[in-house]
């Protein structure tokens, strides 16, 4: 089921980053960020009263130019007016309507889009009774909020509820969800083409081509996949309109809604930082992932060609040695299935769920051979484990001192639970409460 997407939009320094801050606020258990690779998140899901969306903060995905502020900050509009559901346009109640202010407010009446103008910073009695001001942006009601405190917040949460569409009909478990995702011209519409056996996608040398996300269903030996081929992504220096920028969004939605994400790579450049950013982007969502390695016939042929390929990537991303690599030809069709067979794999894992007592029973003595290292003079214990969930699989430690378990026993764990029970493809996370 796809989510609605809410954008934050507004001028420089009026808060839209510490408000995308508390409404994610800390919803993923534990992330796996690689190494060198660590970006600030502009794009995350959150939720209110059980209800699901994506948030996306437009003042984080403007590059750094010569371009003046008012160019860039149509920019962020205008995506925000191609793509939302709703929009959250963020003014600074401690400062009367600037001239950005109103000319960000006439491009959201134009559009049509459902907006809440959010006067931020409304820390105090005394700055409530400088809202009423902005009513002369005619978009209707001012709402109150500091972003800093969270006061107010969950009151214009609620009105914000009653503006998204309505939720449509769950998806079908028994369907895996597959994003293709990378950087431009990698040779993601080639491979959804080869794939089809037809045009489905159109097919160029220029990168971008692909500006939209295009689901398509597909059956393979008697499964049915839903496809969803996305644009790709550029690196920010060459963002330089609006579309690219609409881009990304799509891409990281085809993210959000997908099972597994197939990351390609182009054989011809090697593994680059914007490949190991989107790996990191698919790893963040909990997603089941891929490599893939495309354009393989394009390599001239060495001993060991391969080896040294994964070599490269897996030197690069670390902490991520479970995603499989394989190696493709879109053009000539060598090996274009075996991704379909490999993402079908991760599809299960990550559904895959592990009794207690099993757990319990393979763990315990794991632990007690090699328990966790004394820290701070405590004796750290772990007395019992459980699978909270699947889709992605979550598993909870139970301990004496949850929060002083060093990182490298985690991983130690982690290794343990993927040496027995597998996880192929798919991130695993812990959480650590008291006994």
């Amino acid at each position: 089921m796809s989510l609605p997407l809410v954008a934050i939009v507004g001028r420089p320094n009026v808060g839209k980053s510490t408000l995308f801050n508390r409404l994610v606020g800390e919803r993923r258990a534990i992330t796996e960020s690689i190494s060198g690779v660590t970006r600030d998140r502009i794009y995350a899901k959150a939720d209110w009263a059980g209800r699901d969306f994506l948030l996306v903060d437009t003042g984080g995905i403007v590059p750094v130019s010569d371009d003046i502020f008012e160019r860039s900050i149509r920019r962020q509009a205008e995506i925000a007016i191609l793509e939302a559901a709703v929009i959250l346009f963020v003014v600074d109640v401690t400062a009367s309507i600037h001239p950005l202010d109103s000319e960000i407010a006439e491009m959201l009446r134009r559009s049509g889009k459902k907006v809440m103008v959010i006067t931020n910073k409304v820390d105090n009695a005394k700055r409530d009774l400088m809202r009423p001001e902005f009513y002369a942006l005619g978009l209707g009601e001012p709402y109150p909020s500091s972003a800093m405190s969270g006061r107010y917040v969950g009151d214009f949460l609620d009105v914000l509820l009653t503006l998204l569409p309505p939720e449509g009909e769950p998806d079908d478990p028994t369907v895996m969800k597959l994003a293709i995702v990378g950087k431009p011209n990698v040779g993601k519409s080639s491979f959804l083409n080869a794939l089809l056996g037809e045009e489905r996608a159109i097919v160029t040398p220029i990168a971008g081509t692909t500006r939209d996300s295009i689901h398509t269903t597909y059956t393979y030996y008697g499964k049915q996949i839903t496809l969803i081929d996305t644009a790709g992504i550029r690196r920010k220096k060459y963002m330089d309109d609006s579309l690219e920028l609409y881009s990304i969004v799509r891409t990281m939605k085809a993210i959000e809604e997908c099972d597994v994400a197939l990351i390609l790579v182009d054989a011809t450049q090697g593994v680059t930082k914007q490949d190991a950013h989107i790996l990191n982007d698919v790893v963040d969502a909990r997603k089941g992932a891929i490599i893939v390695v495309n354009k393989w016939d394009l390599v001239e042929k060495e001993t060991n060609t391969a080896m040294q390929f994964e070599k490269e990537v897996y030197g690069m991303v670390t902490t991520l040695s479970y995603v499989p690599l394989v190696f493709i030809s879109a053009l000539t069709h060598q090996r274009h299935t075996k991704p379909i067979d490999l993402a079908l794999t991760a599809f299960e894992e990550r559904r895959k769920h592990i009794k207690t007592s099993e757990l319990n029973e393979f763990l315990l003595p794991e632990i007690e051979k090699v328990p966790p290292p004394s820290v701070q003079g405590r004796d750290l214990r772990i007395n019992y484990i459980t699978q909270v969930k699947s889709e992605p699989p979550l598993f909870a430690f139970f301990s004496n001192y949850p929060e002083i378990i060093p990182d490298s026993y985690k991983r130690y764990l982690e290794r343990r639970i993927r040496e027995q029970y597998g996880f192929i493809g798919v991130p695993i996370s812990m959480i650590f409460r008291r006994k």
